[in-house]
């Protein structure tokens, strides 16, 4: 079993910063993701990082803006967000992947536990 618990989401303006975290226990896991939900739309990955090399993954459409990284020590994931845009309004989950994935296999469906999620609103 793998607990995930999300914080660190609010209400900013467009251009703005936050910082997301995801306090993780329970079994290690190979990698770890961040996910969101907008209203009305499926889960979109927004970023991944293997938990013990530290390799990220990004989409376009976060690239240079998202940022993931993790605490060994304390075993928190986060996602630094900047120059976020009223388009980033969603809800974000932290997910865990307890097995090998490759760059192609940031999809929803491949991951294993999923935390509460936290919702972030950008406003114009």
């Amino acid at each position: 079993q793998v607990q995930l618990v999300e914080s660190g989401g609010g209400l900013v303006q467009a251009g703005g910063s936050l910082r997301l975290s995801c306090a993780v226990s329970g079994r290690p896991s190979y990698a770890m993701g961040w996910f969101r939900q907008a209203p009305g739309k499926d889960h979109e990955f927004v970023a991944g990082i293997a938990w013990s090399s530290g390799w990220t993954f990004y989409p376009d459409s976060v690239k240079d803006r998202f940022t993931i990284s993790r605490d060994n020590v304390k075993n928190t994931l986060f996602l630094q967000m900047n120059s976020l845009k009223p388009e980033d309004t969603a809800v974000y989950y932290c997910a865990a992947r307890l097995e090998y994935i490759t760059a192609s296999y940031w999809y929803p469906r491949f991951m294993d536990y999923w935390g509460q999620g936290t919702q972030v609103t950008v406003s114009s």
